[in-house]
């Protein structure tokens, strides 16, 4: 059996921000409903979370969920222990309407920061990411340049970016390009 390795190896690169691939991250995608006491209890064992509001992500010691649509989240735990977790949703939902799969291995992470950071998302998302419009604890599914992903913005002032794995590369090399150092705009300066 061979070891899961991230869909860049690590790869890091540091401009006007510093582009990284975070490696593997555990991620169920849950969808049911939100207004479900035992879907909340779930994702409250799942995560130490409540249900976060609409477009916001909040985090705790053993995890993280994110507002997706009106009947799905995005819940990041333990690589390791991520069908686990899985498991433990399925038994706590049994006999209702939900569903609840590891999409782990089909997504790519990426951290974005630095000074410049917020410049870097703002050239390729179309999102205000103006401080006071975009703080820690938003969240926001976009288009990046040609792909679908998911971003948001944490309390130390990282941006962390979540996109299929089929597009990694594509992603990083954006990424990178936004963040080059010649590529300075001066918006949030």
């Amino acid at each position: 059996m061979s070891k899961a390795q991230s869909a860049l190896n690590g790869a890091s690169y540091a401009g006007l921000a510093k582009v990284e691939e975070t490696g593997l991250g555990g991620m169920i995608t849950l969808r049911g409903d939100f207004a479900s006491a035992s879907f909340q209890a779930a994702v409250l064992a799942a995560t130490g979370c409540a249900v976060p509001a609409v477009r916001k992500i909040a985090s705790s010691e053993i995890g993280a969920v994110a507002w997706m649509s009106p009947d799905e989240l995005l819940l990041l735990v333990d690589y390791a222990g991520v069908d686990a977790v899985v498991a433990q949703i399925s038994a706590a939902l049994a006999g209702e309407h939900h569903l609840a799969v590891n999409v782990s291995d089909a997504r790519a992470c990426f951290a974005v920061s630095g000074e410049a950071a917020r410049e870097v998302i703002a050239k390729v998302a179309p999102v205000d990411l103006a401080p006071g419009q975009f703080e820690a604890g938003d969240f926001r599914r976009t288009r990046f340049a040609q792909v679908a992903g998911a971003f948001w913005l944490d309390e130390a002032g990282v941006f962390h970016i979540v996109c299929f794995r089929s597009v990694a590369v594509y992603m990083y090399n954006l990424l990178c390009t936004s963040a080059h150092p010649q590529s300075k705009v001066g918006v949030y300066a």
